[in-house]
């Protein structure tokens, strides 16, 4: 009889997971063809890039798109340097400000703590683009205005709320009798912060390191307002320049390389800490 039912019950759960497997697999699909028809087009010829009516594979297989992503104005070089460069200045100014403001907004009884935490999270309802304008003009009178840092400083400003807000949940949902036992230690706020706290929000940290580095590799609309220098220009900026082609042609073949080539570091730093990742957003969800 119990052999029964346990056949009874894998035939009925089965078809519900083959259900689920072509779900996901059908997700997958739409999900992933985008990017896969940007490789082909990036490995095709100027003519079949071109070609009417358009083909999916190429014809003739061809690096020449790559190679003049390589040799753009500037080179290629550069503008991954840069965004780099701005990227991990923004990963810097986001712990350095968001670990102590969230550690201090879960474990202090500070006055109007809450009125001071929901109106940092209602920053985040100002258009983005309604403070370039101001941001942009204080900047210039700072002389932070062309360079790296004053861009950095701009990504920070956008995704610091969403850091905040996510460390100080990981914060609270430590429990607090760690921070006793530390300070019957002897133990100080701040040691007690390096020595237990971080340890234990390496993956809201981590979190935050990925959510601030996409965010700042393909953030255009401020680092093409704040950036008048070729040789200071990110690769978003670089696209732009190879979509506008030369007397207004657009070369689709070089444009859909650098697509490539420039979703590549992103996808590499999410593969690499994609396990953090996930329980990083699930800090602080459940006590």
């Amino acid at each position: 009889m119990a052999n029964t039912i346990q056949e009874f019950t894998s035939n009925v759960k089965k078809p519900r997971w083959l259900l689920v497997t072509a779900l996901c697999l059908a997700l997958i699909t739409i999900m992933a063809w985008p990017i896969v028809m940007s490789f082909l087009s990036s490995i095709k010829t100027s003519a079949d890039a071109v070609a009417i009516p358009p083909t999916y594979f190429p014809q003739t297989l061809s690096l020449e798109n790559y190679r003049t992503v390589l040799e753009y104005h500037a080179g290629l070089g550069t503008y991954v340097f840069n965004s780099l460069l701005v990227a991990g200045l923004t990963i810097v100014f986001c712990l350095l400000l968001a670990i102590p403001a969230g550690f201090g907004l879960a474990k202090y009884n500070l006055p109007f703590k809450e009125v001071i935490f929901m109106c940092l999270l209602a920053s985040m309802m100002i258009p983005y683009q309604a403070l370039l304008t101001p941001l942009y003009l204080m900047f210039s009178k700072l002389g932070l205005a062309n360079s790296h840092v004053g861009l950095a400083l701009v990504h920070t400003i956008l995704q610091l709320p969403f850091s905040v807000y996510l460390m100080r949940n990981s914060f609270e949902a430590i429990p607090k009798e760690l921070e006793e036992a530390a300070v019957m230690d002897g133990c100080s706020s701040g040691q007690t912060l390096r020595r237990i706290y971080l340890r234990l929000v390496m993956p809201a940290i981590v979190t935050v390191i990925l959510f601030a580095f996409i965010t700042s590799w393909n953030e255009f609309l401020g680092g093409i307002i704040f950036m008048n220098k070729e040789s200071m220009f990110t690769v978003p900026i670089m696209l732009t320049g190879i979509t506008s082609g030369t007397q207004g042609m657009v070369d689709w073949g070089a444009l859909q390389a650098g697509i490539v080539v420039s979703i590549l570091p992103c996808a590499l730093i999410y593969i690499l800490l994609q396990k953090y990742y996930v329980s990083g957003l699930l800090s602080g969800s459940v006590k």
